[in-house]
């Protein structure tokens, strides 16, 4: 009898995302195994039992997914869960807390994507990123990725600059990228970091405006805007949720991309981050590197469909 595709499922929460328990049995996974409360001291053990209950054939049948919600834990449990093997016992592993590497990878990718085709040569090289709720899980790690594409990045938060500057210290020196931190505490603050944007990421909480028209029309430079927030009203003024690129009202150069554009790109990155742990000849470390890989390769293959 064939051993079954076992998923292991840690978080440090009470309890597993029913969306990612869903996503892993769309993949594939015949059994869903979480794991809840888990701390980083425990990820060794945990990981080792998995390991070292089935032969190294059938672990080609075995992963470990991390959730949670937070973003830099979430890279410490992965990095502590590979450091864990013990060759030739090991398994895949891949980490999105609350869907966090996917939506942050699939928003960046989208922006790349309609920085190159509005004739940006260089994609986010060398252009300033303001990321509104900055301290965020999805905002820090857009705006890491976005610094490693060559961006200057800054993160804002609600909380002012010093919520702002201690996330960008902290997310920098962990991943190695540079990041600013600066004030969104009030509608002048924000007003303030945004008018010499080329690129504004909102990733702040669900149903709150971060950037009304007028100070939109503050962006004087201004590329691309893109939004996360599907609850209404939008975190940007004037992008609906389907836009992919479009126009922004008023603004001449300027495209706004929406939630549920952002959306579709997430789904079939996770879809098939999930699919490539399920389905992998050999054991792979799949973090928010990997997914925003699978998010640029998902938009060229579709430009060119």
């Amino acid at each position: 009898m064939e051993r079954p595709y076992i998923l292991h499922m840690f978080t440090p929460g009470s309890q597993m995302s029913p969306f990612d328990i869903n996503m892993a049995a769309d993949a594939g996974y015949q059994v869903l195994a979480p794991c809840c409360g888990v701390t980083l001291a425990a990820v060794t053990g945990l990981t080792q039992d998995t390991i070292f209950s089935r032969s190294p054939k059938g672990l080609a049948r075995t992963g470990i997914f991390i959730g949670g919600r937070d973003a830099l834990l979430a890279a410490d449990m992965l990095d502590r869960a590979k450091a864990a093997m013990v060759p030739p016992f090991r398994v895949g592993l891949m980490a999105d807390p609350s869907g966090a590497y996917t939506t942050a990878a699939a928003m960046v990718a989208c922006v790349e994507a309609a920085l190159l085709r509005g004739g940006q040569a260089g994609g986010l090289a060398g252009l300033r990123v303001v990321v509104l709720g900055g301290t965020g899980p999805v905002g820090r790690i857009a705006g890491v990725i976005a610094a490693q594409a060559g961006a200057h990045v800054a993160l804002s938060s609600r909380n002012g600059i010093d919520a702002a500057g201690e996330a960008a210290q902290q997310t920098g020196a962990r991943f190695g990228v540079a990041l600013e931190g600066v004030s969104g505490g009030d509608r002048e603050a924000v007003l303030r970091s945004i008018a010499e944007a080329d690129v504004v990421l909102a990733c702040a909480a669900a149903g709150v405006q971060v950037v009304d028209a007028e100070a939109l029309a503050q962006a004087r430079v201004l590329k691309v805007a893109a939004d996360v927030n599907a609850v209404p009203p939008s975190g940007i003024a004037g992008i609906g949720v389907m836009d992919d690129a479009a126009p922004i009202a008023g603004r001449t150069g300027a495209v706004g991309i929406g939630a549920l554009a952002i959306g579709n790109v997430k789904y079939q990155t996770q879809q098939q981050l999930l699919r490539r742990l399920h389905e992998a000849a050999t054991p792979e470390v799949l973090g928010f590197a990997e997914a925003f890989a699978v998010a640029r390769e998902h938009l060229r293959q579709r430009a060119g469909a």
